[in-house]
């Protein structure tokens, strides 16, 4: 890998002997993050409700890091039981689970009129509930047990704290994780245990992107063009932060929700931003103008 955006941060072994647990790990984000996990040395439990797919994505892990171990083992977030089997069979495979990444998530892109309350339910299911089952299975048992130096990071998303049309159920169950991340915080620290989250801008993954912009809408659509740095994101960046989030170097950072989107959201919210489409002839008529006024 040539370019430094996509190259490894962290120093080789820096996750050694860590047990992770990454939901919705077998696919998109949360596999490279994984991927990546494992390249530092950790032992990674993927998990999702589809078993194959996670054996497949185990598989291909394996294959391609040979410094860490990844287990896929089958679980759905949404049904606190599932969740609790899920982290006993982690256990009992790797030992004491050091990390938990509250990754798994769902989206419709849809006018919010024309969901259906099962469909905004499916979101909220996933996203806020799952995060939530997977957060008290894991926290009570490391508070029962007294251990300490555990961490929990979740993905969150930048509309988590601004709010978003045509994504409501997304927005609203983000914002409730991104809530509890930072209570917890608070709440949890006398135990060791540190929260903080990542919320990530444009960071393509065929799947996903291609359910949300299905056919010509990814063209007509182009997120890049939305970020002041005018490119995506690597999923290498991405996979760089998370590893720092959960690793020793960053003890100290607890309650925080890191942005890492090329200044996209900061250029939505700016009133004014629009006038960057203003081209440079009419700025200097512009100009011209307010000279004469004066």
């Amino acid at each position: 890998m040539s370019k430094a955006n996509t190259r490894s941060m962290l120093p080789e072994g820096s996750l050694k002997q860590k047990n992770i647990i990454v939901t919705g790990g077998g696919s998109g984000l949360g596999k490279s993050m994984s991927q990546y996990f494992l390249h530092l040395g950790a032992n990674v439990v993927i998990t999702s409700r589809n078993h194959e797919k996670l054996e497949t994505a185990a598989q291909e892990l394996n294959k391609q890091e040979k410094d860490g171990k990844c287990i896929a083992i089958s679980c759905d977030v949404r049904n606190y039981d599932d969740v609790v089997k899920m982290y006993e069979n982690a256990k009992q495979q790797l030992g004491s689970i050091d990390i938990l990444m509250n990754n798994a998530a769902g989206n419709f892109i849809s006018p919010t009129e024309r969901l259906s309350s099962n469909a905004f339910d499916t979101i909220i299911d996933i996203v806020l509930k799952g995060s939530k089952n997977c957060t008290l299975a894991v926290g009570k048992d490391w508070i029962k047990e007294q251990e300490k130096d555990k961490s929990i990071l979740n993905i969150v998303t930048t509309y988590a704290s601004t709010g978003s049309g045509y994504v409501v159920p997304s927005a609203s169950a983000k914002a409730g994780v991104l809530a509890m991340t930072r209570s917890l915080a608070v709440e949890w620290a006398k135990y060791g245990i540190r929260q903080n989250a990542i919320a990530p801008g444009p960071f393509p993954t065929k799947g996903a992107w291609d359910r949300l912009l299905p056919g010509e809408l990814k063209e007509k659509f182009d997120l890049a063009r939305k970020v002041p740095l005018k490119r995506v994101g690597e999923h290498q960046e991405l996979a760089n932060l998370a590893a720092y989030l959960v690793s020793d170097f960053s003890g100290y950072i607890n309650g925080e929700v890191i942005t890492i989107d090329g200044g996209e959201w900061l250029k939505g919210a700016g009133q004014f931003n629009m006038l960057e489409e203003i081209p440079q002839e009419m700025w200097d008529m512009l100009e011209e103008m307010i000279k004469s006024k004066k």
